[in-house]
């Protein structure tokens, strides 16, 4: 945080020109301050609502910002938005979830940590490529009058994606991470395309497809959820 740095920096310089009692004065303000940010840090990890809005309004900039960067070089364009995205997800979690109970049992713990890694990999992608198109968006938040849910284990958040000429729900359901500081995305609904049912069922389609072979299945996967319920 730039911001923070400059004024730390700043009032260090400052006592080393002040006497005693204003140099206690300055420690107590730099205190104040310290205990300030880092508990609006924390407040901002614990507050789902604000997770998911500040990274929203990160994927607008670089929508708008950087709209320039799609057409000259797409790639970083959407490297942007997977830098935001991926620390978002619980791809662990979420992994789990496409492969089902049946499939989860049957692959081998190799298998399974492969499919996290291929799952993040084409769902971040997908993800990107289908933000890419969007352009010009607005994405609004929908905060709610009483919050008493953050302290739940699970909670959904809403948001309007306004494309310019259709406005589309997304909602997110997020659970508190048990081993990191807030939270973490496990399901995406949007335009009521429920993207971990739509993943799910193609996985089980494609176990079928090659007779229930974890390894076949693993190599011939590919996160497709058409149009993401945009269109």
């Amino acid at each position: 945080n730039f911001f923070f740095h400059n004024y730390l920096f700043e009032n260090i310089q400052m006592f080393k020109c002040y006497n005693r009692p204003m140099l206690l004065l300055h420690k107590k303000n730099l205190s104040l301050f310290l205990i300030f940010f880092f508990a609006l840090e924390s407040f901002t990890e614990e507050d789902p609502y604000v997770f998911i809005d500040n990274n929203a309004q990160k994927m607008v900039q670089v929508l708008t910002l950087e709209a320039d960067l799609f057409e000259t070089d797409r790639a970083l364009y959407e490297q942007k938005i997977k830098d935001i995205f991926e620390p978002m997800i619980d791809f662990k979690l979420v992994a789990a979830s496409v492969m089902g109970k049946k499939y989860y049992l049957l692959a081998s713990k190799e298998e399974r940590s492969e499919f996290v890694v291929i799952f993040k990999e084409s769902l971040l992608d997908t993800y990107a490529e289908t933000l890419a198109q969007w352009g010009d968006s607005t994405i609004t938040t929908e905060f709610p009058d009483n919050k008493t849910n953050i302290y739940e284990k699970n909670v959904e958040v809403k948001q309007i994606l306004d494309t310019g000429s259709s406005k589309y729900p997304i909602s997110y359901k997020l659970r508190k991470n048990k081993n990191e500081k807030g939270w973490k995305i496990v399901n995406i609904i949007i335009n009521g395309v429920n993207l971990g049912l739509t993943f799910r069922n193609q996985f089980q389609a494609l176990a079928d497809t090659h007779n229930e072979n974890i390894n076949l299945t693993l190599r011939y996967w590919v996160s497709d959820a058409g149009d993401a319920g945009i269109s």
